[in-house]
């Protein structure tokens, strides 16, 4: 069972930012960056089991690829229509409208991987 607050993800939001400031991307793709961010953190701690979501986010040339890993085996299945008035499970639908590619791959040792890739125009 996960504790009712998620774990605190402003130190990898903060980081994202600086370095796609520091990149010189425009503010809009930074936001979808943050948001995309933030539903797989949030995903990792309530469905993954981890306390503590790993998150690397890597910058090359022009393209953004984030991976937050988790614990759980279990690859993520965003449902084709997602409920309007459900209480959850559009988080997934969000990233995939948000983002260039997402996607999700087991881990060697167990528990996942999902990612993202955001690409800005040169």
């Amino acid at each position: 069972m996960c504790a009712f607050n998620p774990p605190d993800w402003s130190a990898a939001r903060a980081e994202l930012r600086d370095a796609l400031a520091a990149a010189s991307w425009p503010p809009d793709l930074i936001h979808d960056a943050e948001l995309a961010l933030c539903e797989l953190y949030v995903n990792a701690w309530r469905h993954g089991g981890s306390p503590a979501p790993l998150v690397v986010v890597l910058l090359l040339n022009r393209t953004l690829r984030v991976s937050v890993a988790d614990d759980s085996p279990d690859l993520p299945e965003p449902s084709r229509s997602a409920d309007p008035y459900a209480l959850s499970g559009r988080g997934l639908h969000l990233v995939r409208s948000l983002t260039h590619r997402f996607g999700a791959q087991a881990r060697k040792h167990g528990g996942k991987v999902v990612w993202f890739e955001l690409e800005v125009a040169a």
